[in-house]
């Protein structure tokens, strides 16, 4: 890989785990109602993106059904995990979707796993239960944590779902999201949420730049330059290149909203991505792209 495009992929990586950060900052520091949030990012998504939303992907109730669990329904279930979870964590625990991609991929689309992918994904589990456990809690599991796994549920089952719907560009893909997310979200904030006009503007132009840094640089840059790399290198190349972003997410948690990272941490944080790297090194047959799935939709 050129010099230059190893520093691009540094960048994606780098702006996604800004955007981990940067999320917590907003639905916990700045208490913007999650919901609120993701209606007004994808709101931006689909405003900016609609140039590029016909012809309409068929059959159109799947691309819009993709597009909400891919956006709408798994950013919702994210932004609720985030307010009370921390960074570091939640991008660990998200890191789950590549294993629950591969093996939906084997009910769902016919996929075959043998024994490495098979431990690459007995270790990422294990990794993940390990940062979820909460010993100093009540309930042995983080709720915040449940819901970002949730999170990379809903993104992993659009993701084969994705699969049987061929031929969408993705500046296409981004457009539908937002149009599939953007009205079930505002429909969800008015119905379970309150104060979001006095919030948002209590909290002024860092909510502004929060947005705008959330649907222009992650949904709309971070992406195309992404695609530009998978479209010039090979999965294989990629998809362990990509787990700069957990790594950078980790350190972005400790140095600014000051994660605690402690020998449970280091250790389920370590088996975790371990088995991601054997997973993404391991070809899969029916999704060749798999592996980049998590890094893809963000």
């Amino acid at each position: 890989m050129a010099l230059r495009d190893l520093f691009l992929m540094f960048l994606v990586c780098f702006v996604w785990a800004a955007h981990t950060v940067v999320s917590k900052i907003v639905v916990s520091d700045l208490e913007i109602p999650p919901l609120f949030y993701a209606a007004i990012r994808f709101g931006i998504v689909a405003a900016l993106a609609i140039p590029w939303l016909l012809p309409a992907p068929r059959p159109r109730w799947r691309i819009l059904l993709v597009g909400f669990l891919m956006g709408g329904g798994g950013f919702a279930l994210f932004f609720l995990g985030i307010k009370t979870a921390s960074p570091s964590t939640a991008a660990v625990v998200s890191q789950l979707g590549l294993p629950m991609t591969t093996l939906l991929s084997v009910f769902m689309l016919g996929e075959r796993i043998f024994w490495r992918r098979g431990l690459g994904i007995v270790l990422t589990f294990v990794g993940g239960v390990i940062v979820m456990w909460d010993p100093n809690s009540g309930f042995p599991l983080s709720l915040g944590l449940i819901l970002i796994l949730g999170s990379a549920f809903t993104g992993s089952l659009a993701a084969v779902m994705m699969k049987q719907i061929g031929g969408v560009r993705p500046l296409q893909f981004q457009a539908w999201i937002g149009l599939a997310s953007v009205v079930p979200l505002a429909a969800l904030t008015l119905s379970l949420e309150t104060g979001q006009i006095v919030k948002a503007t209590e909290a002024g132009w860092a909510f502004v730049a929060a947005l705008l840094f959330s649907a222009l640089v992650v949904s709309l840059l971070a992406h195309s330059i992404y695609y530009g790399l998978i479209g010039k290198y090979p999965a294989n190349l990629i998809a362990p290149l990509t787990i700069m972003n957990p790594l950078l997410t980790v350190v972005l948690g400790i140095l600014v909203t000051g994660d605690q990272f402690d020998g449970r941490m280091a250790l389920g944080t370590s088996i975790a991505l371990c088995g991601v790297l054997i997973i993404a090194l391991r070809r899969n047959h029916v999704m060749p792209l798999a592996a980049l799935v998590w890094d893809r939709f963000r």
